[in-house]
């Protein structure tokens, strides 16, 4: 590559050593940089613009603006600094591969009396994403909060406007209260703890557990709930299956997804839980009666606040990040979470943790 045009023959100043030392210069910017004339052709840029825009040859001196980035506004905001020898900066998205976003920095400058443009490229997809991340996380939250809060709110007004003295009506207002406070603190808890674990701040102390008789324990913890929809409990497990995990986070997927199983299956349905060795992998099943996911709720269910049914989720209660957990817990064992499902069907996910 060549810092202005194609020529670089020796000079009696030396201007060639110059460029190839501007060049290595720009060439060890993480940033892409392109210098650009007034006819928006290219007559310098950097390793990484060649890198970013797909050129991996590093061939952009001499070609123009439009055969490396095709977007109108770029082009426009590198005339418009150097018409008015002004800079400016423009955002850009760039998607003929995955979708990135630069925001560019474009300044005039003036090189042997001829007017150019220097246009520095920041990659900032990253950091957009992880925005967008916050916000919808910001979004939920305050979502999830509300709905209990209001109905705290209004039951406290309730009572503070002689209700309490109603002996019909006040004990049923507490129950409201608490259900909703009991609600907004699992919505806490569970997200510290999905906070803990992302941030690496959560360890696992490995133990080979004997599956069958914890699947039990998660079985009696959750009986009450099973019981009151007829769901019935199935633990087919065989008595000798052994994994190696840490029990306490081992406990909480299975809690986590037996819980789910329960709240989103047929009255009167069943929720299995099985295993199987896979050679390297020991996989746990956890499978229910219900209706089933289609297709595009499959790709998302592990995702922060992911509601399939969002009325039912309200019915049936939940902070919608137990799942999310779970993939975690089953990274953090170095193993994964999978699920399987069809409309009609039921549901089945899939714990996979190392075999020892």
């Amino acid at each position: 590559m060549t810092i202005f045009g194609s020529t670089d023959q020796p000079s009696p100043g030396g201007v060639s050593t110059v460029q190839n030392i501007l060049q290595a210069v720009l060439d060890t910017a993480r940033e892409g940089v392109m210098i650009v004339n007034a006819e928006t052709r290219i007559t310098a840029a950097n390793r990484s613009a060649a890198t970013a825009f797909g050129w991996q040859d590093g061939t952009l001196a001499g070609k123009r603006l439009s055969e490396v980035i095709r977007d109108p506004g770029l082009h426009e905001a590198f005339q418009a600094a150097i018409a008015h020898e002004a800079s400016n900066d423009i955002k850009i998205e760039i998607t003929d591969r995955d979708k990135r976003i630069f925001d560019v920095h474009i300044a005039p400058i003036e090189i042997d009396g001829l007017p150019y443009a220097t246009g520095v490229f920041y990659d900032v997809t990253q950091i957009e994403r992880l925005e967008n991340v916050r916000q919808e996380f910001l979004s939920n939250i305050s979502h999830e909060l509300r709905t209990p809060l209001t109905a705290i709110m209004a039951f406290v007004e309730t009572l503070e406007d002689d209700a309490i003295d109603d002996a019909d009506n006040n004990r049923r207002f507490l129950g409201v209260i608490r259900r909703n406070a009991e609600r907004m603190h699992a919505l806490v808890a569970d997200i510290s703890e999905l906070s803990m674990i992302e941030s690496g701040k959560v360890s696992v102390d490995m133990k080979h557990v004997d599956l069958s008789l914890m699947v039990d324990e998660v079985f009696s913890s959750l009986s009450s709930a099973a019981g009151n929809r007829g769901i019935e409990l199935l633990n087919e497990v065989p008595p000798t299956a052994r994994v190696y995990a840490d029990p306490a986070r081992l406990e909480q997927m299975l809690t986590n997804l037996i819980d789910n199983a329960i709240k989103f299956n047929r009255e009167n349905g069943r929720v299995t839980v099985n295993f199987e060795n896979r050679g390297e992998f020991d996989a746990i099943s956890v499978g229910d009666t219900g209706e089933g996911l289609s297709s595009e709720h499959l790709e998302r269910v592990f995702e922060r606040f992911y509601r399939a049914d969002r009325g039912r989720t309200r019915e049936v209660g939940g902070t919608g990040l137990g799942l999310a957990i779970v993939k975690h817990l089953a990274r953090l064992h170095g193993g994964e979470v999978s699920v399987r499902s069809a409309l009609g069907r039921g549901t089945t996910f899939f714990v996979e943790i190392p075999a020892k």
